[in-house]
């Protein structure tokens, strides 16, 4: 078999197709819950915590310099400053937690709509004969009947 032929095999093999599409809309998801986060829920949060946009919240450990001339020549270079981005990563730890939120809901659901439709699955069982049950009923129907 050609090594085109196996790829082609892999590739249109259901579980490397599922896997595509979910990798897709998992990315698409994540955007939606990043604005959600970003354009929906910070800006109360900011309000309530007295105005403050927590992506700028950091603590400055040393200064940054811009770059100073004197008569046209350069007297010091610029140096950025240094500082612990805290609020960004406040900001990924929110969108982290809403994420596995809705992911938890979301699995909930399934597994809801799974229990529903395998309890509706047994009680159809339960409740219908099997074909054999119906077979060897009509021949012991049969059998009494040839009896009397």
């Amino acid at each position: 078999m050609s090594v085109l032929k196996e790829f082609k095999q892999f590739a249109m093999k259901g579980n490397a197709v599922e896997l595509a599409v979910a990798f897709i809309m998992g990315g698409a998801f994540g955007k939606i819950v990043s604005s959600l986060v970003a354009d929906v829920i910070m800006p109360p949060l900011g309000i309530v915590a007295g105005g403050v946009n927590f992506s700028h919240l950091k603590i400055v450990l040393k200064k940054g310099v811009s770059q100073q001339m004197e008569q046209g020549k350069m007297v010091q270079d610029a140096v950025a400053e240094v500082s612990l981005n805290y609020g960004v990563f406040l900001q990924n730890v929110l969108d982290f937690l809403i994420i596995a939120f809705a992911m938890f809901l979301t699995v909930k659901a399934i597994n809801t709509v799974k229990a529903r439709i395998a309890a509706e699955e047994e009680e159809a069982k339960s409740t219908d004969p099997s074909e054999e049950v119906k077979l060897l009923t009509e021949i012991r129907d049969s059998l009494k009947g040839r009896d009397s």
